[in-house]
């Protein structure tokens, strides 16, 4: 059921019921600033695999749990870490998740078996008036099945769920469109487990030493547990078969014209996802998506979802993709169209 709930004013009696179904161990999908979150009781081992259930998500995949204020790690890790509290006085609430060491009372379903929990605070009334209502910490990844693109609206969590969750709260279009950044500051020097909302040269300003993981840079680790989501499988594909061409723009666009034509000879039904600056250089394919200008990263990472679901509506069979310059939003937005495509051209 998808209720409409005032993103600046929500509701108090809607808030309550929404908590309600969170403290009796049900689903509810709810708007952060990011994406839209498939929200339990982190503290309930039964409401937690309802989540990987629901999301048909693997359960070596941890969950990120949202808390509303920051007095709330104390009854949730076991230390906090001297650079925590500055991180959190710049970015909390907001879109940054840090990676703690945990204590007994988060349930090994949250964290896939490991050691450490992934927590932040979002910055979103609905979503921070929602837990603090329900009184515990909520477990959340983001509302879709397991692989598929996130969920910016409320429609998006109905068209993978429908009546599979308790309520939908509808709050609107998310505003960042990408998931929160990941940071793990259990090690030394710390590092980035997944780029995001908050970018890497903005961490690098308060966090000197940070470095990238090596999956984000495209290197095998023989880790087993993993700390963070969006690090072990490939995530955000579409139902179409997703091409992304790199390389110098006069390249791209040609490389992208040439496979047009190449699987429209196979009867495919093609689509491009592209910017605005170049949506014009490919009147040939069956549909062609701007997703904003060049110049503007954020507003590209807010439709980059949007876009692929909307490829999928219309029933596109292989959808081609520009790569971005990987500066800011845009490492993050790269780093999500590396993990949907199923094939990656140029460099």
């Amino acid at each position: 059921m998808i209720v409409k709930i005032n993103p600046q004013k929500p509701e108090k009696k809607l808030i309550q019921k929404a908590a309600q179904i969170i403290k009796r161990g049900g689903l509810v999908a709810f708007p952060t600033e990011t994406v839209y979150g498939l929200g339990a009781n982190a503290l309930d081992k039964k409401a937690v695999r309802k989540i990987f259930t629901v999301k048909q998500r693997p359960l070596d995949n941890p969950l990120i749990v949202h808390i509303a204020n920051k007095k709330d790690l104390v009854g949730l890790v076991k230390e906090i870490p001297k650079e925590v509290e500055v991180l959190a006085k710049k970015f909390w609430p907001g879109p940054l998740t840090i990676i703690f060491l945990k204590k007994e009372i988060v349930p090994d379903e949250v964290t896939a078996g490991g050691k450490t929990v992934a927590l932040r605070i979002p910055k979103n009334k609905i979503a921070l008036e929602l837990i603090k209502a329900a009184g515990v910490p909520v477990a959340a990844p983001s509302a879709n099945l397991a692989g598929k693109p996130s969920s910016t609206t409320a429609q998006d969590v109905f068209e993978d769920f429908g009546d599979r969750v308790d309520l939908i709260l509808d709050g609107g279009k998310t505003k960042i469109g990408i998931e929160s950044t990941v940071v793990d500051v259990t090690v030394n020097p710390p590092v980035l487990l997944r780029p995001g909302g908050v970018s890497f040269s903005e961490l690098k300003k308060i966090l000197k030493n940070l470095k990238l993981h090596p999956l984000i840079l495209g290197k095998k680790t023989p880790e087993e547990v993993v700390k963070s989501p969006g690090m072990k499988y490939r995530h955000y594909s579409p139902k179409a078969q997703l091409i992304l061409v790199k390389g110098k723009s006069k390249e791209r666009i040609s490389k992208i014209q040439k496979l047009i034509n190449y699987y429209q000879k196979q009867k495919k039904k093609v689509g491009v996802m592209t910017v605005l600056e170049n949506k014009d250089f490919y009147p040939q394919a069956d549909l062609v998506l701007s997703v904003g200008s060049q110049k503007d990263l954020e507003k590209i990472g807010q439709n980059l979802f949007k876009a692929l679901r909307e490829f999928d509506r219309r029933k596109i069979e292989v959808i081609l993709t520009e790569g971005l310059k990987e500066k800011g939003m845009g490492f993050a937005i790269m780093n999500r169209l590396e993990k949907a495509a199923s094939k990656i051209l140029g460099t």
